[in-house]
């Protein structure tokens, strides 16, 4: 009978080994699932701070943009802009490589916005550092 019992323990019994190796495993995983939230999250926080620093940008020019338009339909053009014929065009600086140009049409006391458009302009240089087979 004691023969017996040994075998049914070697069956069902389960050594400290496997069940210290799945534990191991499951907090290499939680760890490594951690560092990628914390590696996410500062990702997102780094992009969230650039959206709104342009988006202030953005505003403050169009801002701009607006307070001299209203000078325009009260009669008085500043200096910045160019007028051919009942056509008002000016432009507002964003930051280095945006600005906003503005075509505005007055005619009497109505107006109509031609143009009121964020234009890149930063230098473009094309990458050709990838070799790209030619088809010959």
């Amino acid at each position: 009978m004691s023969k017996k019992r040994n075998e049914e323990k070697s069956v069902f019994a389960m050594g400290t080994g496997v069940s210290s190796l799945l534990v191991i495993f499951a907090i290499l995983c939680i760890t490594v699932f951690a560092v990628l939230s914390v590696s996410s999250a500062s990702a997102d926080s780094a992009l969230s701070e650039k959206t709104a620093v342009s988006v202030k940008e953005y505003y403050a020019a169009d801002s701009e943009a607006e307070k001299i338009l209203s000078e325009i339909r009260s009669g008085n053009i500043p200096d910045n802009v160019t007028c051919e014929g009942d056509t008002y065009k000016y432009v507002c600086h964003i930051n280095d490589t945006r600005e906003l140009r503005v075509e505005v049409t007055v005619n009497g006391s109505d107006y109509l916005i031609e143009r009121w458009q964020t234009v890149y302009t930063g230098s473009w240089e094309n990458d050709e550092s990838m070799n790209v087979w030619g088809g010959e």
